[in-house]
């Protein structure tokens, strides 16, 4: 059956007709949990990538012809996460708040890992005639990922090459790690932005007014350095603006977004982007809770060079668009880009698959293109009974059901008996919800039923039956820096065998209610 999600072997080709004008929208554009997110254009073509911690695939990047409905259409971290050894704590750790940009005809993305450093992913070169990188084929090809700034607590990385030739990268700090927050640095890098030139120095102080300044974003217009970033809290913050004709300062501040009267709390760190018709907007997150960090637009307008955002510094939950003669806003038009079934008829697991546990092994699942199914191999639970093997979705913050269509075949030496596990998994930082499979060697389906509140219960239905409930309803609860995931497991005990029972996945589905 054809498939209709991306997988990391689909093109994906910038310079493509695109819509010529932004349309009307309701805020959240993208309601998925896409933490941190940050945006550019390149042509006409918009390119998105966010926080995505210990989830492989990492740094997935999303694509829009107008920044209202988005594509997932490469990941930068395909295997492993830099960095990662056996055994390491992976739960909210390793990829933090990314800074994607377009120079010298590739992609660069910046991000912190807290524990290790500032790390540098990029593009290989494409040749001189998509210099521009107007005309990239995705999935691209990416070089390994390079420790540009070793440091314990730096994160929120975001560099500017600037006319001179020179290459700055502006950062924050985690107090966890650091021992001191709410400031924010610079540094100047190599030429080639692979190394540190200078080392970092604080050139902004926000105890006193601005508590837990992060998430620089840092940009050039008009002869001035502007440092964009968040400050008082994820859930309760709001966006500053800092501007200086000189890359260390001093800097003048404006707080140019905040929740005032509107619902939309927050409103936590994003970026500023232009179109080529000459508008501009800035894209940031509300932390909703369980269901995530989710992805809302403001329009801009510059003002003595200073950006207004919303309006009049407030969040918008609606736009009208920007086309001529038409006052339509579409309602939460992302839902459909990804709420969706999956075959799995493809040699390759679509994108929006990420497994939880900051890698991918061989050993883990079959893409059986041939017969139209996944297989999952159970793999044995590491300390604290934590299952690497997860793979997992992010959930619409809206309710929806979550079904597949399963067969476990556990394997069936004596020595293995009632090791092995296999199911539907609900996962947050301080609680999982199972739904094991009741039926071996047959098919059955699995479903969730989740409500706006994520309160969720889950159902199964042997082959011509009918649906049964199985447990109590249950909260969901967030996880570690990300919202609630829900997807496929297939597990053992420690036991010492040389072979795996599995679980083959037909299809899986979510649709919202």
């Amino acid at each position: 059956m054809k498939r209709f999600i991306f997988s990391v072997v689909a093109s994906f080709v910038l310079g493509m007709t695109c819509y010529a004008e932004i349309p009307g929208f309701t805020n959240p554009i993208l309601p998925y949990d896409y933490s941190d997110p940050d945006v550019i254009r390149v042509g006409e073509t918009y390119l998105m990538t966010s926080s995505s911690f210990n989830n492989v695939p990492g740094l997935q990047i999303l694509a829009s012809r107008d920044l209202v409905h988005w594509e997932i259409v490469d990941a930068a971290i395909r295997y492993r996460l830099p960095g990662y050894e056996d055994g390491d704590e992976v739960s909210g750790n390793f990829v933090w708040a990314p800074a994607i940009r377009e120079h010298d005809g590739r992609l660069w993305i910046y991000y912190g890992d807290p524990d290790r450093g500032i790390y540098c992913i990029r593009s290989k070169g494409q040749g001189e005639h998509v210099q521009s990188t107007k005309e990239l084929h995705f999935p691209l090809e990416w070089e390994e990922p390079v420790l540009v700034m070793p440091a314990k607590g730096y994160i929120d990385p975001c560099p500017l090459w600037d006319e001179d030739g020179r290459v700055w990268l502006s950062h924050g700090v985690a107090g966890s790690r650091f021992g001191l927050k709410s400031v924010l640095m610079m540094a100047e890098l190599t030429p080639d932005g692979l190394a540190v030139k200078t080392p970092s120095r604080i050139i902004f102080d926000g105890h006193e007014e601005h508590p837990t300044s992060e998430g620089t974003k840092l940009y050039k217009r008009n002869g001035y350095y502007y440092l964009m970033h968040p400050a008082g809290g994820v859930k309760t913050g709001w966006q500053v603006v800092q501007r200086s004709k000189h890359i260390y300062g001093p800097y003048e501040l404006k707080v140019t977004l905040a929740q005032g009267k509107t619902a939309i709390n927050g409103p936590h760190q994003g970026a500023w982007v232009d179109t080529p018709e000459g508008e501009h907007f800035f894209l940031h997150f509300q932390d909703i809770g369980t269901a995530g960090r989710i992805v809302h637009m403001q329009p801009v307008q510059w003002v003595d060079d200073w950006p207004i955002m919303g309006k009049d510094g407030e969040p918008v939950l609606k736009y009208k668009g920007s086309q001529v003669g038409s006052t339509k806003v579409q309602q939460n038009p992302s839902y459909s880009n990804f709420a969706r079934r999956d075959e799995f008829d493809s040699t390759e697991l679509a994108l929006d698959w990420q497994w939880s546990g900051g890698r991918v092994e061989p050993r883990w699942f079959f893409c059986d293109a041939q017969g139209s199914k996944l297989r999952l191999y159970s793999t044995p639970r590491e300390a604290n009974e934590w299952m690497p093997n997860m793979l997992l979705k992010k959930i619409p913050a809206v309710a929806f059901t979550a079904t597949a269509r399963v067969r476990f075949m556990p394997n069936k030496n004596k020595k293995m008996l009632g090791a092995e596990q296999a199911g539907m998994i609900v996962t947050g930082r301080e609680a999982s919800f199972r739904l094991d499979v009741p039926v071996y060697d047959e098919w059955c389906l699995l479903k969730l039923e989740m409500d706006e509140r994520q309160k969720g219960q889950f159902y199964v239905q042997r082959e011509k039956g009918r649906w049964t409930k199985v447990g109590e309803p249950f909260q969901a609860v967030p996880g570690h820096w990300i919202g609630v995931q829900v997807g496929l497991f297939c597990t053992r005990d420690g036991r010492k065998f040389n072979d795996a029972g599995w679980l083959d996945v037909d299809w899986f589905e979510i649709n919202l209610k």
